[in-house]
């Protein structure tokens, strides 16, 4: 590298430096580390071996995503989380970029470190869910938006509405992947609207060429949905708990809050609200109040009526990671050393639960309260099914499947060859194999039903084989720690079994 262009453009060489340094290490800790495919991705890699429109519960970018990736690298686990390391890396770009356009070039590169260290935003740089690229278009659309609005007042209009097409495209592609982009437009209108200088915006035709645009790359999910019943609102309203009405539950109120503290750190946690609160009635800070503050304050508000998962708030914390960024770059031109000292110590707390949180093996945490056990066990589950699957394969064909979706995407991905698997209703609610073909025309077949503990066979799986003899098997990690018990059953002479319909989705 160019050690004068170096000198002159420190920011940006340092900000490679650090990001490729980051990357490398995640290659490696994917290929050595601890920690298998999590249930969630193993079971959209099942989705990117049936390419569609869109799925039961999300739409189609992290199933197309994995196939590309999958293409380049085989159905590895590098080739399944190769992608969260590009996004991860792309979003700390485009928030090195966008906090520069807002402040300045070390406002940017604090940002962009910050995003590497919190807990929260780390893992999805190693486990490649719909978050990885949700985080990545998130930024890319609040970047897009401020070069919209900037260009709009001091270039040419052309240059503007490609900005505004652009934005739309970003949504719309957001959107594709996780359905909480819609806060996007939520966030927008209320940062125009309590914005004296660009209120005038609604009055345009930008904004609403944007909201177009982005509904028109929606539109697979719309085509899918319509030919499948509208399954995704759904499963959306179930999530959301809407039927269960208004009520007040502190419990769920108080484990949301927990679980924010935990995963963004409890002194980022305050610094962030603390600084956006702050920095609301600067121009630049009112952009980032106003797509931090309603995201988080939803969730807030809607832990009181029902569960909420610790992600879900997650938009909210990214203009909340740029904030705290300006509070840091300023406590250093300050001459307050109480300031330097908090904020050094809250990236430094950060940056140790982050790393503690990857070998979390080495504080003995009980499997019950460590995030990481349901990442363990399963390719020591998929050596055990293999060796009962090959010896059964010798007399007659076999099918997999389980009452859970979590355990036959783990058997397709871990299982030697990834054969086909499926996932019998048992009472459960709806999930994509539903949608997918059963089984029932594999009369008699032999089976292997794998299922979690170690209690007796269901009687309907009973009555559907001729016989069927249970086998117990228990996960353990590296360190002989007990992970989970599983009933792995040998099933044989399949009779038919009529399959449930979903009483929930």
């Amino acid at each position: 590298m160019d050690r004068e262009k170096l000198k002159v453009e420190p920011y940006p060489a340092v900000l490679l430096i650090f990001l490729l340094a980051v990357s490398l290490f995640r290659i490696y800790y994917i290929q050595y580390g601890p920690l298998d495919l999590s249930p969630d991705e193993a079971h959209y890699w099942e989705w990117s071996r049936r390419l569609d429109l869109s799925y039961y519960s999300k739409g189609p970018m992290i199933a197309y995503l994995i196939r590309f990736s999958t293409l380049l690298f085989g159905n590895t686990v590098l080739g399944v989380r190769f992608m969260a390391i590009i996004f991860s890396a792309l979003s700390s770009v485009f928030i090195y970029f966008l906090g520069k356009r807002l402040y300045d070039e070390r406002v940017g590169i604090s940002s962009a470190v910050v995003l590497q260290i919190v807990p929260l935003f780390s893992a999805f740089g190693v486990l490649f869910t719909i978050d990885s690229p949700f985080i990545f278009f998130w930024v890319l659309s609040l970047f897009l938006l401020r070069e919209a609005i900037d260009s709009q007042s001091r270039t040419s209009n052309l240059r503007s509405h490609i900005y505004w097409l652009l934005l739309g495209f970003s949504i719309g592609l957001g959107l594709l992947t996780k359905y909480t982009m819609s806060f996007f437009y939520l966030c927008a209108l209320l940062f125009l609207l309590f914005s004296k200088e660009h209120r005038r915006l609604l009055l345009t035709a930008a904004p609403y060429m944007s909201f177009i645009v982005s509904l028109l790359t929606f539109s697979p999910v719309i085509i899918w949905n319509v030919g499948h019943g509208w399954v995704t609102l759904k499963h959306t309203a179930g999530q959301a708990h809407v039927a269960e009405g208004l009520r007040m539950s502190l419990m769920s109120l108080l484990e949301f809050l927990g679980s924010q503290l935990l995963v963004v750190t409890p002194l980022m946690f305050v610094l962030m609200v603390v600084s956006l609160r702050k920095l609301r009635k600067e121009r630049e800070g009112s952009f980032l109040y106003w797509f931090s503050m309603p995201v988080i304050i939803f969730f807030l508000l809607k832990s009181i009526q029902a569960k909420v998962q610790a992600n879900w708030a997650l938009p909210g914390y990214l203009t909340g990671i740029i904030a705290f960024s300006v509070s840091y770059v300023r406590s250093f031109s300050s001459d307050r050393k109480g300031k330097k000292i908090l904020t050094t110590a809250t990236i430094l707390v950060a940056i140790f639960i982050t790393s503690v949180a990857h070998y979390s093996s080495i504080l003995s945490i009980p499997k019950e309260l460590d995030p990481a056990s349901r990442l363990k066990g399963w390719e020591d589950l998929g050596k055990e099914v293999t060796a009962v699957y090959d010896q059964m394969s010798l007399k007659k064909p076999v099918f997999l499947f389980s009452d859970r979706y979590q355990i036959s995407s783990e058997l397709a991905f871990y299982v030697k060859g990834h054969p086909v698997t499926y996932c019998v209703n048992l009472g459960r609610r709806m999930d994509q194999y539903d949608l997918w073909p059963g089984f029932n025309n594999m009369l008699h077949y032999d089976a292997i039903f794998v299922r979690t503990g170690n209690g007796r066979v269901p009687v309907k799986i009973a009555d559907a084989f001729q016989k069927v003899e249970k086998k117990a098997f228990t996960a353990y990690t590296k360190n002989h720690a007990e992970i989970r018990d599983y009933a792995i059953i040998l099933c044989y002479d399949f009779r038919g079994l009529k399959q449930e319909k979903a009483k929930s989705y």
